[in-house]
Order: structure tokens, then sequence, then C-alpha cells
């Protein structure tokens, strides 16, 4: 059996430093995996960079003031009307579709309810425009013009003017009648726009309106809208988001306003307060 047991050198030890090595820097150092990891997540994140901005900007109330501001400097109808509905998106609203009995001239739901016919009813009376007045005189002379789905014998001033069919068929005979394009070209700030949703049950229920107005900010050359659609007024980018069904431009800066001769008869109307 071996016995074995250490044995102490014995002598000179060699106490001469190691030789040192000749550090080299190496490639794939810190600095590359920083400027990796930062590539890469620039990469991956730029595609998310204009939504991300488009929700500062939406979100932003110095944008929407500051808009207003430039739009109610202006001495164009149109743009005065797309001031008043930014402004609209200041307030808190429940979508409310229900029948009110209405003043007339002048009358509205409590003002915190309302439908989107409603948003463009108060934008325009900002401006001393009364829809519901309007509305009515018009379907009171020419009731069968205008569209006979709520089994109705005459003209109803409490409700006329908060179906969007009606404000259709209303700014067709006394306003511009436009492209129904893609194009934003074919849109200004202050045009109403009527749209078909894909969920509505009926011709009715599936209708919807709203006012064309600038996109906030850095964005603001675009054409954006304010409607509510039941959330409450909102300033959104959604013009295309919905099948286009009318455009119109309806700025009555006169006194009287004729129905354009290409509809079934005409009408003369006092736009005075």
């Amino acid at each position: 059996m071996l016995n074995l047991q250490p044995v102490e050198f014995i002598g000179k030890s060699d106490r001469r430093p190691s030789p040192k090595r000749s550090k080299r820097p190496s490639f794939f150092g810190g600095w590359f995996l920083l400027i990796l990891t930062l590539a890469i997540g620039f990469f991956f994140l730029r595609p998310i960079i204009p939504f991300l901005k488009s929700q500062q900007d939406r979100a932003s109330a110095a944008n929407k003031e500051k808009a207003i501001e430039q739009l109610q400097s202006s001495e164009e109808f149109a743009k005065k009307l797309a001031a008043a509905a930014l402004e609209r998106t200041n307030k808190k609203v429940e979508y409310d579709p229900g029948y009110y009995d209405l003043a007339y001239p002048g009358g509205d739901v409590p003002s915190h309810k309302g439908v989107c016919t409603d948003l463009v009813v108060r934008s325009y009376r900002t401006l001393g425009v009364d829809l519901q007045k309007l509305v009515h005189e018009d379907m009171s002379d020419h009731f069968r013009l205008y569209p006979q789905l709520w089994n109705r014998k005459g003209p109803d001033s409490n409700i006329d003017h908060r179906r969007v069919l009606n404000l259709q068929r209303f700014f067709s005979r006394f306003g511009k009648v436009l492209e129904t394009s893609h194009s934003l070209d074919d849109y200004e700030v202050g045009d109403v726009v009527t749209w078909k949703l894909p969920y509505g049950a009926t011709e009715q229920s599936g209708s919807h309106i709203g006012i064309v107005v600038p996109g906030p900010g850095a964005r603001s050359g675009e054409k954006w809208v304010v409607h509510n659609i039941g959330s409450g007024p909102e300033w959104e980018d959604k013009l295309f988001d919905y099948e286009i069904v009318g455009h119109f431009r309806f700025a009555p800066e006169r006194e009287t306003m004729t129905a354009s001769t290409g509809q079934d008869a005409e009408a003369t109307l006092s736009t005075a307060p």
C-alpha cells in the first residue's frame, strides 16, 4: 500500500511574475451591446411612435384651446363652426336619444344629454343659426320631401331636427352637396358629414353625423371630425372610418336661404334669430 505524503519544495522558488497578456478591445464589448439594444428598440418602436404622438396630441387640452383660438380668429363662418364644434368636446354629455318636449324656437334637451345631431345643432346655434327652427319651417311647408320613417303625419319641432336623415335632407336642400370621396382634398374645415354605420339595425339607427375640424398640434393640417358616437363629443381622426353617405357645406351668411332648384320644390327660409 502506497503511503503518499505531500513533499515540500526544496530550493529557491520561481518568484518571477507571469508574463502579462496584452488586452485588446473586444468587438462584443459593452458599447456594442448598448448600440445593438438601442437599434433593436428603435426598429420595433418606430411604427408606434406616430400613434403615441397622436395620442399625446389628442389628449392635449393646450392643443385644443390653441386650435379653437385660431379658428375663432377667422372671419369665415365654416371655421367658426369648427371652433364651436371643438368647444363641445369640453362638455360631458350622456348619450340619450330619448324624446323630450322642447321649447320652440331655441329648444334643447338637457345640456348633459344628447346625441350626434344635438352636437351639430348646438354648434350651429352658437353662431346664431337655429336648426330646430329652420328644419321645422321647411318641414311644415314640404313635409313629404323629408324621410317618412317614423309614422308621423306632420312635423314635430321636438324631434325632427334631432334626426340625422332630416338634417341630411335639409342640408341637401339649402347647402352645398359635395363629393363623398376618400380624398382629403375634397373636405374642408366646417363641412358636415353623414355616415352609415356598419352596425345599424335600421336605416335611421345606422345614421351618424359630425363636423370636419383640423387635427391637433403638429397634425393640424389633417382633417379630423368632432362627433358623438356614444361617449359624448369627441375630437377624433375618424373621417373615413365609416361609410360616408352625405357631405355638405352649410354656411347661411345671408338673412334668407333658397332651396336648391335641383330638389323637388323651392322654399325660402329666414335665418334671422
